[in-house]
């Protein structure tokens, strides 16, 4: 009896440890993850701070309006005779991407309905594959194909076309960013529930019919987002219009001519000599800031979209 005791209590004592133990490493792993989640935040907070600092003393210089810079056409940081317009860097970098986007926003939502709805599990799979090896793509190969072969087939065709245009930067980053948008919208489209596939196809729906008005509406939040980060990493692209788009800062809204966008500036000002606090270097700051504003209002702007699309259909 006393055996039989004492091994329970030997049972009980170490099945005590074990939850002890148990309890440590999960504040173990609590503390790594939170220490990850806390250097995120202060990675961020860091680049904040020196993109506002730096563009701060960029714009307390005398040389420096806030209104030719928000205004003005003309860029030229890096040259004797300095203006500050920002303008040609901000329409060539949204002439580009609305470019991109035109095109691979609905070519990336078509394959995604296919893949979601139509394709086969043995093609979907294929297919999926193809599209992430095109992800996989160096956006520097990308740029040197645009160079190279697209813009010389557009020359054929239209005529006008600059050796470096906006319109084949365009053209191939809309299909860089062609496997993001098909990715994430197929995902969206798939975690939709069975069940509102099914109850459309009860009340008499085709198959176009439940897409449009039951899985489109159902999984707008996701193809929201695919939309945005497209949008965002068209902006903030940098190898394809470098080399493809050129870098004169143009104001402009023909595709056919050459143009800079901010990314291109960030790294022609970035490869040259311009020394650490010198005016030509803040510049580079002030147009990462205005690149950050830009992005994270349209990430603001998607998500109240979507806050207001899910108040509407709940």
């Amino acid at each position: 009896m006393n055996t039989a005791a004492g091994g329970g209590g030997d049972g009980r004592e170490h099945a005590l440890r074990l939850s002890r133990s148990e309890v440590n490493r999960e504040r173990v792993v609590a503390v790594v993850l939170g220490l990850a989640a806390s250097l995120t935040i202060l990675t961020t907070a860091a680049v904040v701070i020196v993109l506002a600092r730096e563009t701060f003393g960029f714009f307390l210089d005398p040389l420096v309006s806030v209104w030719e810079f928000l205004t003005g056409d003309r860029w030229t940081p890096l040259f004797a005779d300095k203006h500050f317009g920002i303008l040609p860097l901000v329409t060539g970098t949204l002439l580009v991407t609305v470019i991109a986007v035109l095109v691979g926003v609905p070519m990336g939502l078509a394959s995604a309905i296919y893949l979601a709805e139509y394709a086969p599990p043995g093609r979907r799979r294929k297919l999926k594959g193809i599209l992430e090896l095109l992800a996989g793509i160096p956006t520097v190969v990308l740029g040197f194909f645009a160079l190279a072969y697209v813009t010389p087939w557009l020359q054929g065709f239209i005529p006008g076309v600059r050796f470096f245009n906006a319109l084949s930067a365009g053209l191939v980053m809309g299909f860089m960013i062609l496997p993001t948008v098909s990715s994430l919208a197929s995902d969206a489209l798939q975690a939709v529930p069975q069940s509102l596939r099914e109850a459309g196809y009860g009340l008499g729906g085709t198959k176009l019919d439940v897409i449009v008005r039951v899985l489109l509406p159902a999984s707008f939040s996701g193809l929201a987002a695919a939309v945005i980060l497209a949008f965002s990493r068209a902006v903030g692209e940098t190898m394809i219009v470098s080399l493809a788009a050129g870098q004169r800062p143009t104001l402009t809204f023909d595709p056919r001519e050459t143009i800079a966008t901010m990314t291109s500036f960030i790294v022609q000002a970035a490869t040259g000599d311009q020394p650490v606090g010198s005016l030509a270097a803040r510049s580079l700051y002030a147009v990462g800031a205005v690149l950050f504003a830009m992005t994270l209002v349209m990430n603001l702007t998607s998500q109240a979209l979507v806050r207001r699309f899910r108040e509407r259909y709940e």
